[in-house]
């Protein structure tokens, strides 16, 4: 008897040892991460540029390194972390994007003795190979005559075409919930009558001449349809802005349905700053993008964000693929190359006048999962505020 109790106290005093051990390997790990970071801010540049930094540890749970988390800036696009999070929170990994074609009146052999609806669900994605399926299912019901009319259903969104800061100077695209080519809905009814006229059939007494909606009598003849995914992974990979402000009037349309307004959807975005406990009022969202100089949020609040995704499964396996790969693919291509972050951190970066940014998740040294923001703002020359984004990383990840 007395044998076994020594050696379950043996055992329970090494299991005791290896826990105090390795509080004290991560302790040490922690302050010569906090050091070296200390070491890189001490750098005249941020006696003239202003930066918000935040390191979470999601393994250990407890905030790394902070330096002016709370301060407000402006995101540039990795105000797009924000969107995508908040549209998988509300809308799901299974969530599509359509396009839909819509007929009414009577089929009278070969002759539509009626109207055609193209019903635009904003999305970026649609492409010539889906203007040829639309026309292959007219083709597929023999119709080689319509005497009606063409029309757009443009009832999705507001007819706003441009979002709230956007630079008039810049080249934007245009909102529109039937784009094609990043053009105005006529342009997608011109190239849909025109493919008509050529591959399918004679139209008599029929043009383009004005929006309307689909009548509740219509019948459905097909959808194109591209996953939440696929638009995910341009908007994050390739940080295309069109994709991102289309995600942000899904989640505006989910939320308040037909004449959905980019407001709505910010809304949404507000509602889950709250839930995870912090003021919305604090912050201001103009679009989906990042795009728009009136954004103003905090290294916190992304790094918040990016903590709740991770802790939720359903969202981080639909997210995490969609993020940049640094020194391989996406916008962080041909940083971090030959480094020990290449192919370690996954984020999102963002860049508009005077804002450098970065966010997103890496695998420290010490084999840890970290998520991390840092917002450089009054930035001269990029470069520079990329250079130390990518020296962050690299400490983090050193062993």
């Amino acid at each position: 008897m007395k044998r076994i109790i020594i050696v379950s106290l043996f055992s329970m005093t090494f299991c005791c040892l290896s826990v105090a051990q390795e509080c004290i390997d991560t302790i040490s790990w922690n302050q010569k991460i906090t050091e070296r970071l200390d070491d890189l801010l001490d750098n005249s540049y941020f006696e003239k540029t202003q930066l918000g930094l935040m390191i979470y540890d999601l393994t250990a749970d407890s905030t790394l390194y902070a330096k002016h988390e709370k301060m407000i800036l402006r995101p540039a696009s990795t105000m797009k972390v924000l969107t995508a999070i908040t549209a998988l929170d509300n809308l799901g990994g299974d969530y599509k994007f359509r396009t839909s074609l819509y007929y009414n009146g009577e089929l009278n052999g070969n002759t539509l003795e009626g109207d055609i609806y193209c019903k635009g669900g904003f999305d970026p994605a649609f492409c010539s190979k889906d203007m040829d399926s639309l026309v292959a299912v007219i083709k597929s019901l023999g119709i080689d005559t319509i005497r009606g009319r063409i029309y757009a259903d443009v009832s999705f969104k507001d007819t706003t075409k441009y979002g709230e800061g956007w630079c008039w100077d810049d080249e934007n695209f245009v909102l529109t919930p039937l784009p094609y080519n990043g053009e105005l809905d006529e342009v997608f009814i011109d190239v849909f009558q025109s493919r008509l006229l050529e591959n399918v059939c004679l139209i008599d007494s029929c043009e383009y001449e004005k929006i309307k909606e689909v009548p509740s009598d219509a019948v459905l003849l097909t959808e194109c349809t591209h996953d939440i995914s696929t638009i995910l992974d341009r908007m994050m990979k390739k940080s295309d802005n069109q994709y991102a402000e289309s995600m942000l009037y899904q989640i505006a349309h989910d939320y308040k349905g037909n004449n959905a307004r980019a407001k709505d959807g910010l809304k949404k975005i507000k509602t889950l700053v709250k839930r995870l406990g912090l003021r919305a009022s604090d912050y201001r969202f103009a679009d989906g993008s990042g795009l728009s100089l009136y954004n103003y949020v905090s290294a916190e609040l992304e790094c918040t964000f990016l903590k709740y995704a991770f802790e939720n499964k359903d969202i981080f396996n639909t997210f995490f693929p969609s993020l940049p790969i640094a020194g391989k693919d996406g916008t962080l291509k041909k940083r971090m190359k030959r480094t020990t972050a290449a192919e370690n951190v996954h984020a999102k970066t963002g860049s508009v006048t005077g804002v450098s940014s970065l966010a997103g998740y890496l695998t420290s040294s010490n084999g840890h999962f970290l998520c991390f923001c840092v917002i450089n703002q009054g930035v001269m020359k990029m470069n520079e505020s990329k250079f130390f984004q990518n020296r962050i990383c690299q400490i983090l990840c050193n062993p």
